[in-house]
Order: C-alpha cells, then sequence, then structure tokens
C-alpha cells in the first residue's frame, strides 16, 4: 500500500506564507513527478505546480514567482512554499504522486492525498 500525507495548511493573512508538505510512505520503489492541485469551492481542480524526478518545475501562471515546489527523494516527500498569499489562493490543496511500487517493474501509479485547507483572510 501507498500513502500520501499532507501537513501545513492553515490560515494566513494576505501576503503571509505557508509550506505545504506531502509525504509519501508504503512499498514505494522510486516516485516520479509530484504535483500540487488546488480545488476552491464551485471552481474546478486546477494544477498549481509540477516537479520531475529530475527536478523539472512548471507553475500555473497566477502562482509563478510566489509558490516554489521543491522535493526530498531521500524523504520521499515533496514541498510547496507559498508566499504573498493572496485571498484567491484560498482552496483545498492537494498532492499527486506518480509512484512505482515494489514489485510492479516500471509501471507507475498515481496516488492522491487527502488534500489541507489553505485559508487566506484578513
Amino acid at each position: 500500500q501507498v500513502q500520501l500525507v499532507e501537513s501545513g495548511g492553515g490560515l494566513v493573512q494576505p501576503g503571509g506564507s505557508l509550506r505545504l508538505s506531502c509525504a509519501a510512505s508504503g512499498t514505494i520503489a522510486s516516485i516520479n513527478a509530484m504535483g500540487w492541485y488546488r480545488q476552491a469551492p464551485g471552481k474546478q481542480r486546477e494544477l498549481v505546480a509540477r516537479i520531475t524526478s529530475g527536478g523539472r518545475t512548471t507553475y500555473t501562471d497566477s502562482v509563478k514567482g510566489r509558490f516554489t515546489i521543491s522535493r526530498d527523494n531521500a524523504k520521499n516527500t515533496g514541498y510547496l512554499q507559498m508566499n504573498s498569499l493572496k485571498p484567491e489562493d484560498t482552496a483545498v490543496y492537494l498532492c499527486n504522486a506518480e509512484i512505482i511500487r515494489i514489485g510492479d517493474g516500471w509501471r507507475a501509479y498515481a496516488y492522491w492525498g487527502q488534500g489541507t485547507q489553505v485559508t487566506v483572510s484578513s
């Protein structure tokens, strides 16, 4: 079994910062890409940032220059550093990872965390 657990969400004032973590555990051989998505009430889920196993990163335009995605492969953990937060960043943030399980050869499966709430409000 593989599990992703997010942490680090909360309530923050506009202009503040939060750091989200996504820890993967279980029978993991390796992790390909990791990504952070968000979903606000009444809106579609959107990809916020993504990082490949080699460290290549991509961001949605609205967070460029404010958010930074990173990962620690030794710890099977991904991070999303969020600075200069705005009210429109308010959403449930979900971690996604493409994971190759031990014994599955090279086939990767997509896994999701349970989500962590980020609220930006004064």
